[in-house]
């Protein structure tokens, strides 16, 4: 899964990518980390949006805990309720210069950073959604890793290819799940010795 990517471009640069409008006020930083803003493709326009759907855990005692971002939804889990809606009704794409997965042992683990060749930006398949809790939210969907980072994670983004961009936000749901597959092409892989700022006690993956 991804709890940690980069988008290293403007919001400008993006919505000319994808032939879209501009939102002027979005802000994201470089690094986006879960429950904090990312630019986001949706409606026809590049926005921020916060990173996770609010998931509200009950305590010990019956009472509502701070809600905590699911940063990632699983293509075999899509038509569960908690996803189903957004699924089926608000698609979007989440645009990546690179994502991170920790790579070590717990304590010591550091970075290792994903990318396309030859690729600026990767187009990744994502949900969203209005919340009370903090406004507009997306998260990614996640399908089995390539063999290329299998031994990382058993999990990666969902990338989309350029003819699929359209599928992806307005197709019907059924062929967009058709479009749920792993990455078959080659992967850049970056393992450094940064180390990993990732907060596991969140739920990101559901």
């Amino acid at each position: 899964m991804c709890n940690l990517y980069r988008m290293t471009k403007g919001v400008s640069e993006i919505a000319r990518l994808f032939a879209v409008e501009a939102d002027p006020g979005a802000n994201f930083a470089a690094e986006v980390y879960p429950g904090y803003p990312g630019l986001v493709i949706a409606e026809g326009k590049a926005r921020a949006m916060n990173w996770g759907f609010p998931l509200v855990l009950t305590g010990k005692q019956g009472q509502k805990l701070k809600p905590k971002p699911v940063t990632n939804a699983r293509d075999d889990k899509l038509t569960t309720v908690f996803w189903r809606d957004s699924f089926q009704h608000r698609r979007c794409i989440v645009p990546v210069t690179q994502w991170a997965e920790p790579q070590g042992e717990a304590g010591r683990m550091t970075r290792s950073w994903y990318s396309l060749p030859d690729v600026e930006v990767i187009a990744v398949a994502g949900l969203w959604r209005p919340t009370a809790e903090w406004g507009l939210c997306y998260t990614m969907v996640m399908v089995d890793s390539s063999p290329q980072m299998a031994e990382v994670h058993d999990r990666m983004p969902l990338i989309l290819r350029e003819e699929d961009w359209g599928r992806w936000t307005g197709a019907g749901a059924d062929e967009a799940f058709g479009l749920c597959r792993t990455w078959q092409g080659e992967l850049v892989a970056d393992h450094t010795g940064e180390r990993w700022a990732g907060k596991s006690s969140q739920p990101g993956l559901i």
